[in-house]
């Protein structure tokens, strides 16, 4: 599969959009990623069911990217609360695995586009909530707090997400800072991402009728061009996110994410029917 110049230009504008907001709201941009790199593989001839997996692959793998350049801003701005970033890490990377290996090769492209519809809904849903925590509540320690790494780690696996979606409303639902939140959550979104592509490239290296350009389940083109953008974008949304209403931009941005999951959800049910 080549890419014409239509599809570089959507590329584009996918890579700057999603940069942005994975600086800005510390989501990981795969919440937006999975539903347009879908769209553009099934334009293209791939099956939906395949179209799903490799966008969700492909989808993790920008976060990669985007989670270095983002974090570097918000590290610049002492946000970052590395303590928990190498507390929660090790259980993110066995959760990650076990996503990524096992079950992700396992499930259909349809039931995962479902799952993630529900899951991108339930994140719309925290936007729009603001449920103070009780001031006594923290982090678990200990093995509770691995248990939180493995299933922030494992729902990411399954959905493309860099663990936002999840990390942020938990930290803050433990007394975090929401800015500290964002930020931490931006740094847990490198070690997510590099489990979970190990995982996407191994499962899917026997995978038959791959497009051109394809690694495992990765789409190496779509790749590099979102990559390349959302790495210039993301330090903008991260100083922008010390600077604007992040709280009533995250309730604009929960709207769009309904809509993108109900595309999600229609998409997963087609198949299955």
């Amino acid at each position: 599969m080549t890419l014409d110049l239509l599809l570089i230009v959507e590329l584009v504008l996918l890579g700057i959009c999603s940069g942005f907001l994975a600086g800005l709201l510390g989501i990981g941009g795969g919440m937006v990623m999975v539903p347009f790199i879908s769209y553009f593989l099934g334009a293209r001839g791939v099956s939906p069911e395949l179209g799903v997996k490799m966008a969700i692959a492909t989808s993790m793998a920008t976060i990669m990217f985007t989670s270095l350049s983002s974090v570097r801003a918000h590290h610049k701005r002492g946000a970052v609360r590395w303590d928990l970033v190498r507390s929660l890490a090790p259980g993110i990377v066995v959760g990650s695995l076990l996503a990524s290996l096992g079950v992700f090769s396992l499930l259909k492209g349809s039931w995962l586009a479902i799952l993630f519809a529900l899951f991108v809904g339930f994140s719309a849903t925290q936007m729009f909530r603001n449920t103070k925590p009780q001031a006594s509540r923290q982090l678990p320690d200990g093995a509770g707090r691995f248990g939180a790494g493995a299933g922030i780690g494992f729902l990411s696996g399954l959905v493309g997400a860099g663990g936002g979606f999840i990390s942020v409303p938990f930290m803050v639902w433990c007394n975090v800072a929401m800015h500290n939140a964002v930020a931490t959550s931006a740094a847990l979104g490198f070690p997510i991402a590099v489990a979970n592509v190990a995982g996407y490239v191994v499962s899917g290296l026997g995978v038959t009728d791959l497009p051109a350009g394809s690694l495992g389940y990765l789409w190496l083109p779509a790749l590099a061009v979102i990559a390349v953008c959302s790495v210039l974008t993301a330090p903008i949304g991260a100083r922008a996110a010390h600077a604007l209403p992040v709280a009533a931009l995250k309730k604009v941005f929960a709207g769009v994410l309904y809509l993108l999951a109900a595309y999600m959800l229609q998409k997963g049910i087609v198949a299955l029917l």
